[in-house]
This record gives structure tokens, sequence and C-alpha cells, in this order.
């Protein structure tokens, strides 16, 4: 039998038999029914009241090279900042990009430039970036990842499920990326750079809003954490979440591999088979 996410009310129906049931037809004249069959019902089984009473799983996605590829429009518009802002063209050779933080990622570039990164500075730089990111992001032939739409419309139906982000994204870029390819509205909330630079520190900030919103406590065990690099990895094991990396962006599954997340999936292109392998 398929699993479902959907909370489904069982019912279930036995036969029940007596002998010699007495009756009367229309004009009052008594007959015996033999072998008669009628339905009751029966208790649900112990497995069909687990599933009605299933807790409450929060799944945390990533965004770039999880959900989207964006073909480099954030990178570019990065670079579009010390253009402006500086007078710099600079490919940022030496800055590590893939599941860092935005304010991370800033701190590296000023870093590079023996600017000061401090909050004003970071502030001021994440300011523009954002400004010029929808520019960028037309221009750009990126995609939704395989598979990542339909899974998260079946998900978004489930009433046991919660989806949030935990991204290495400002905010405001984070909605400016997923609404430009028609994601933003499947999540209720999320953790991102704006909250803290370092990406192990987010997983809290996730839960708590969890929390504020549901009403629920959630325990490591029903958390998920969803990437595409090492630091997502490490950043779900900070908070001893399950971890499951996806080879769909800058890493392959053997590197993947080498950080031990719990799953490695190659894409999400089999929603079925993702759902049922991860107990979704």
């Amino acid at each position: 039998m398929k699993r479902s996410c959907a909370r489904q009310k069982v019912i279930a129906w036995a036969g029940w038999r007596q002998p010699w049931a007495k009756a009367r037809d229309r004009r009052g004249r008594k007959f015996e029914l033999a072998h008669c069959r009628f339905p009751i019902a029966r208790p649900a089984f112990q497995s069909e009241i687990s599933s009605l009473n299933h807790k409450k799983r929060l799944l945390l996605f990533d965004i770039d090279g999880t959900l989207i590829n964006s073909a480099g429009a954030g990178v570019q518009a990065l670079r579009d900042v010390l253009r402006d802002q500086f007078g710099i063209t600079d490919d940022l050779d030496g800055i590590e990009i893939a599941g860092r933080t935005d304010s991370g990622i800033v701190h590296q570039i000023l870093g590079k430039l023996k600017i000061e990164p401090n909050e004003k500075n970071t502030a001021r730089f994440l300011e523009k970036y954002v400004e010029l990111l929808p520019m960028e992001l037309p221009r750009r032939a990126g995609r939704v990842l395989p598979g990542v739409k339909e899974l998260l419309s079946r998900l978004s139906a489930c009433p046991h499920i919660v989806l949030a982000l935990l991204t290495g994204n400002v905010e405001r870029g984070a909605k400016l990326k997923l609404e430009h390819y028609g994601l933003w509205h499947f999540f209720e909330f999320g953790a991102f750079a704006d909250d803290h630079h370092d990406r192990n520190e987010l997983g809290a900030f996730a839960r708590r809003r969890a929390r504020a919103k549901h009403g629920v406590e959630f325990e490591s065990a029903t958390i998920d954490v969803i990437g595409d690099t090492p630091h997502d990895i490490a950043c779900g094991k900070a908070i001893g979440a399950r971890t499951i990396a996806v080879a769909t962006g800058s890493f392959s599954r053997e590197q993947l591999q080498a950080h031990e997340p719990d799953w490695i999936l190659e894409d999400f292109a089999e929603v079925e088979t993702v759902i049922e392998k991860l107990g979704w």
C-alpha cells in the first residue's frame, strides 16, 4: 500500500454473521435470514492510529543549488556591487561562496579589499546587492531544479509537514530569488543571513520560529535540513537534525558523502520515491 502524507480517517469493516436472524417482510410476515452479513466498524490498527497522530516534521531547505540554479545571478550581483560601489572589477577568485551566508561572503570580499568588515560596511554592501539582484535574475537562464516544484506542492498539502527555509541568503535576497522562480509561497518562515553570519547558528533561529508559529517544540529527531553543500550538512548536525544532501549543486555525491549526511539524493526528480524513502 502506498504511503500518503494526507491524514485520512481509517474505518475498517468486518463481517458480522448470525445464522438464524428473524425478520419481517412488508406485510409483517415472519421469515428467517440464514447467514446474513452486516458491516460493523472495528477499531483501527495501531499503525493506522499512528498515521492519524503523525508528529509534525520541520523541513528546512537551502535555496541555491538545492531548489534553484540561478545561473550565477547572485554572484554577478556581488560583482556589480564592487563595480558600482568601489570601481573594482573582480571575478571574486578566492572567495568561498557555495554554502556560505551572504554576510559571511561580504566579510570575505571586504577583507580582500582591505576594508573593515564591520556591521555598517556589510549592511551597505548587502543593501546594494539586493538592489541589483532583481536586474540580474531575468538576464540569466536559471531554473527550478528537477522535481522541486512538484515536491513542494505535495509536501505543502501535508498537515504534518512544516516547510521553511534555512539559507545563507539574506531574507530579501531569498524572497527575490524564490518569487522569481515561483517558489516563495511554499515556505512559512525561515532563518537567513540577516540572523547571523555563521551558518551553523541559523538552525536555532529556525527552530525558535517554528515553535512560535506552531506552538510545538520540534525535537531534533523531527527536523530535516536539506542542502547541496557540506556547510548544509554541518548546519543540520549543529542542531542534531537529520541531514539530507542533494547532489544538484557544485559538490559531487562523493564529496558530500565524505561529510556523512544521513541521506544523499541525486536530485528530487522521482518525487514519489523521495517522499517514500524519506518518510515524508
